[in-house]
């Protein structure tokens, strides 16, 4: 089963970028986010849709 959110680091190794621009992405609104704690997850669902909408 996949997972369904990637932690900040985890996001950015997927994508090849670096965790700024994982913070960029969030802010812009490309990518959902949610906090629980003090960790802050992304779903794989908006990481699939930003990757699918880049092709």
């Amino acid at each position: 089963m996949e997972p369904l959110v990637l932690s900040i680091n985890e996001t950015a190794k997927v994508l090849g970028i670096g965790r700024s621009s994982v913070y960029a992405l969030i802010k812009s609104g490309s990518l959902d986010a949610i906090r629980i704690g003090t960790r802050t997850l992304l779903t794989t669902e908006s990481i699939r849709r930003l990757t699918q909408s880049a092709n």
